[in-house]
């Protein structure tokens, strides 16, 4: 029987950080994915934003990889070449009452310390952005961009070239403890099982995280959170060269409806979250294109209706329900040899080189 020294569920942008991290000649690696590529699922629908570490209670891991990962990642991209931009960000307060959410917020990034954080009025928001409309911003200069495929194409260029190997086309049917380790059975796109024994097994698949853990005892449930993008068309290039967050909604299940861009400089709004039932639907309701209008128009006062459409969606695994408090990412070893991320969604990709330092250190400790 085949035998592994590390099997990696999920080849998204976490689960290929991790391989890059872990992977040696002298250890035999595996990454299984059950797409036919590597970050063909939801690593490959979102902001790809480089968060600052800003909007999560201190001491949680959300915070506190953000910030540690957020510097990692601007610099393996500096270093690899990976499209990147550090554009910082503007957090709007467009209505008066809504300057305490701001100062709220610029508490909360000091305490997880996020140092750069400026607090600014009209004057200095009709410099930066000139083109936009706010009563005051929380600066963050920090934030930026960059091209996730490029990015998981790096980490998996590193994870081969310490001689890991992934495996398309190839989902996990059962997985059950043996005296050595997991005894794994999948199967690929032909329909043919295969069974192999790993000693450690790393649950980095996304969407159905929870899934995969429950078979091995966990006790986890996910909720799929859509987030539905719009794109911006008919207006002239160059007039916002920040990203644009509004003051954020109370229960923080979302960031409201914002304006980011891409490395060529379109421009789009969203994600909203909108909790669906437990399928990968990533249509995108034409009546959404009014929706954001007019949400964005309190701040972008240039758009007009026409210049928004339905564009792209992503999905969020939420550990956190439409009614619950915050929710953490939970990176845990449930079981001698098993170790489970579960609710990794946003900052996960920001955060990706410092959860994969993290999980080495739970294996190497």
């Amino acid at each position: 029987m085949e035998k592994a020294d590390i099997t990696i569920i999920g080849a998204g942008v976490v689960g290929l950080s991790i391989a890059a991290e872990l992977a040696r000649p002298d250890l035999n690696v595996f990454i299984l994915e059950k797409n036919t590529s590597h970050g063909g699922g939801i690593s490959s629908r979102n902001s790809e934003v480089i968060h600052a570490g800003i909007y999560y209670p201190e001491g949680s891991l959300k915070a506190g990889l953000c910030v540690e990962g957020r510097p990692l990642l601007y610099n393996l991209a500096a270093g690899q070449g990976i499209p990147h931009k550090k554009t910082g960000k503007l957090i709007v307060a467009t209505r008066s009452e809504e300057i305490e959410e701001l100062e709220k917020l610029f508490a909360q990034g000091r305490k997880n310390g996020v140092t750069s954080l400026e607090m600014i009025g009209k004057d200095p928001i009709a410099r930066m952005e000139p083109n936009i409309q706010a009563e005051a911003a929380l600066y963050s200069p920090e934030t930026g961009i960059i091209s996730a495929h490029d990015l998981m194409n790096v980490y998996l260029a590193r994870a081969q070239a310490g001689k890991a190997h992934l495996v398309c086309r190839t989902e996990v049917l059962n997985i059950e403890r043996e005296q050595n380790g997991w005894r794994i059975l999948a199967q690929n796109d032909r329909g043919e099982d295969f069974i192999f024994v790993s000693s450690v097994v790393i649950n980095a698949c996304g969407l159905s995280s929870d899934t995969l853990a429950n078979r091995t005892g966990g006790n986890y449930h996910l909720y799929y959170c859509k987030g539905d993008y719009c794109g911006i068309s008919g207006v002239k290039p160059g007039l916002v060269e920040r990203l644009i967050y509004p003051a954020p909604l109370k229960n923080h299940v979302g960031l409201g409806v914002h304006l980011t861009m891409d490395l060529n400089g379109r421009l789009k709004l969203g994600p909203d979250a909108t909790y669906i039932d437990r399928v990968e639907d990533y249509s995108v309701p034409s009546e959404k294109a009014a929706l954001f209008y007019e949400h964005a128009r309190k701040y972008l006062p240039f758009l007009k209706p026409e210049n928004v459409h339905p564009d792209m969606a992503g999905i969020r695994p939420k550990l956190q329900g439409p009614n619950d408090a915050f929710a953490d990412f939970v990176i845990r070893e449930d079981a001698p040899g098993f170790i489970n991320l579960v609710g990794i969604e946003s900052p996960g990709l920001t955060a990706s080189p410092a959860i994969a330092r993290f999980v080495k250190k739970m294996l190497f400790k």
